[in-house]
């Protein structure tokens, strides 16, 4: 698409303020990238896109910097969708062997974080949209052993058990296989009340049964909660924004500590920019992008880009988009597999 000059303005703009962190101006403009228009009529666009919401003057220089609407802008109408090489290289090399969904996400987050040197986050899928698939024991020492939950969405979960001489791992191993025959199917957030309707079944199996009883509660409500994993938040440190107000890093990082709040801005957001302080005047300088996961019809939760306003949009949008394609991808050919598997197919035997 051809842009007209006001656009081509606005997007020099945005990207050598991304780059420099500094104000831009018109004879900036001019002297670095050569555009044929003079002054006046650079600074009559300016003042047109100031106009317009998309930029904003500061209070110490004559130059410009885009606004949150101005960056959205950008992002609809102005950047291109090209991948770095690079990049592709290295989300690619997840797939070449065999992994479980959860490596293949986080290994992907982990790529992402490194290569936009912001923070990613993967939060995990709805507790109400998420069923339980099955309980495994696997015994560890003679008195210890640890009980396997796994969900339709792929996400595991373990709770390890020291048994004392009045219970038998035998004992336990029954216990565990009927939960995993009564419960299987349950909708993750509907696991505690069901497990409390259990509690008279379960002297049938464990005269004393209260430390596996209350154990297991306390595992199915760590189990409902919304579940997200950080990666990359020390590349915070190096973000002009943050590393040089020791204020805002402390409020970055208080947030990074505070999950449940954390996913609330991440749900908030959804492929496009979310600021922060639009419902926290004190992050004022935080963006965060999002995109679904989605494979056959499910969401396997979100992966979220976090930095500064002034984070480089065309890259990382490119580079958040192709991941998740590439996810998306990957994850419906796993799941062909499991179904050529049930079929009698080959399918993948090394697959975890």
């Amino acid at each position: 698409m051809e842009l007209n000059r006001k656009q081509k303005i606005l997007k020099l703009i945005i990207e050598d303020f991304i780059k420099n962190a500094e104000p831009v101006g018109s004879e900036t403009l001019i002297k670095k990238y050569k555009i044929p228009y003079s002054s006046a009529t650079i600074r009559n666009e300016m003042a047109e896109l100031e106009k317009d919401g998309l930029l904003e003057k500061t209070h110490t220089s004559s130059g410009r910097v885009p606004s949150t609407a101005g960056y959205k802008y950008y992002i609809e109408n102005l950047r291109s969708n090209k991948v770095d090489e690079k990049f592709k290289n290295e989300i690619q090399s997840i797939f070449s062997s065999s992994k479980s969904v959860e490596e293949v996400i986080k290994e992907s987050c982990e790529i992402l974080s490194s290569m936009t040197n912001l923070t990613s986050v993967v939060l995990g899928p709805s507790s109400s949209q998420e069923r339980l698939l099955s309980i495994q024991l696997i015994p560890l020492t003679s008195n210890s052993c640890s009980a396997i939950f796994v969900t339709d969405k792929g996400y595991v979960e373990n709770k390890t058990f020291i048994l004392n001489n009045d219970v038998s791992m035998n004992d336990v191993k029954n216990c565990l296989e009927m939960l995993d025959k009564r419960l299987k199917g349950t909708i993750v957030n509907e696991l505690v009340e069901k497990l409390e309707s259990l509690r008279p079944i379960f002297k049938d199996y464990i005269d004393n049964y209260n430390y596996l009883f209350t154990s297991l509660v306390k595992t199915f409500y760590e189990f409902a909660k919304e579940r997200s994993t950080i990666y990359g938040k020390e590349n915070m440190l190096v973000q002009p924004e943050f590393k040089d107000d020791a204020e805002e890093l402390k409020k970055l990082f208080e947030l990074f500590s505070n999950p449940d709040q954390l996913n609330k801005y991440i749900k908030l957001s959804q492929g496009s920019v979310f600021d922060a302080s639009d419902v926290n005047e004190e992050l004022k300088d935080l963006t965060i992008i999002s995109k679904e996961i989605e494979s056959n019809g499910n969401s396997l939760g979100k992966i979220a880009i976090i930095g500064p306003k002034r984070m480089d949009y065309e890259n990382v949008l490119s580079a958040l988009e192709y991941t998740i394609n590439e996810l998306v991808k990957h994850l419906s050919e796993y799941s062909e597999a499991d179904i050529d598997d049930d079929n009698g197919g080959t399918g993948n035997d090394g697959r975890a």
